[in-house]
């Protein structure tokens, strides 16, 4: 019966681990995850809200590589984020900007199944085409495209931009146009994310320190360490378990 109870656990434990979906690899002030204080390496499961504070600034690294950069005084929400190696047809990333600005930077997902990948602001949705780009909302929302292209939907249409151009989109009823200049606020939040680098497995913030998304502290394979020691402890319990039944067989009554 003890075997069988940890042995569900460990199914638990297992299952558990899978949830998680993104690695907060780099940051700098407050970041909150659902309005609970995160710390670098910690991972990020899909439906949470992430938040950044004055002066803050973190970066997400998804299970695919994708990159997410938010600025300060930012809002956003992992709608719902699913992605497997071997089974493109089912990826599935969707972001709610709901204040502030962030850079996207995509990965596997975008390379290989666009059409999966959206990100939405209260003002329009953005269809990524495999690309590198920012958005900062400052009433109305601004584009910045750094590589590859974007498609911007709304009630009133889709308006597309390619790298290298500024777009602005000034409510849900308005078809985005492309611009040539974006407020000061917008323009400091750009300047701050590009600034950050992001390639392979390392991340670092503005003013930040690089951290890889697979330090000590991080992952393992996708499953976080604190599931791997889990995981490891309650194996170590099988085991116990399995050498205590071993070595003390069921009793047996002899009727006479």
């Amino acid at each position: 019966m003890f075997r069988k109870i940890m042995a569900g656990l460990l199914a638990f434990v297992l299952s558990f681990s899978a949830f998680a979906d993104a690695v907060l690899t780099s940051a700098r002030g407050d970041i909150r995850a659902n309005n609970v204080p995160v710390t670098v390496n910690q991972q990020i499961a899909s439906g949470t809200t992430v938040t950044t504070g004055p002066d803050a600034q973190a970066v997400l690294r998804f299970d695919d590589g994708q990159g997410v950069v938010l600025n300060q005084n930012t809002e956003f929400r992992i709608v719902d984020y699913r992605y497997t190696a071997a089974a493109p047809q089912q990826d599935r990333s969707v972001f709610d900007l709901l204040r502030g600005a962030a850079r996207f930077v995509t990965g596997a997902m975008g390379r290989r199944n666009q059409q999966a990948l959206q990100v939405r602001a209260p003002q329009a949705t953005i269809g990524v085409r495999g690309t590198d780009f920012m958005l900062a909302i400052v009433n109305p929302l601004y584009i910045s495209v750094l590589e590859g292209a974007v498609a911007a939907s709304n009630g009133a249409g889709t308006a597309v931009f390619s790298a290298g151009s500024l777009g602005t989109v000034a409510t849900a009823t308005t078809l985005a146009t492309t611009t040539t200049a974006v407020p000061a606020a917008a323009s400091a939040a750009f300047g701050s994310m590009q600034s950050v680098v992001i390639s392979g497995a390392a991340t670092t913030v503005a003013s930040g320190t690089a951290t890889g998304a697979g330090a000590a502290t991080g992952t393992i394979g996708g499953v976080g360490l604190g599931a791997v020691a889990a995981i490891a402890v309650v194996a170590g319990l099988l085991a116990i378990a399995a050498s205590k039944e071993d070595n003390n067989p069921p009793a047996t009554t002899t009727h006479h």
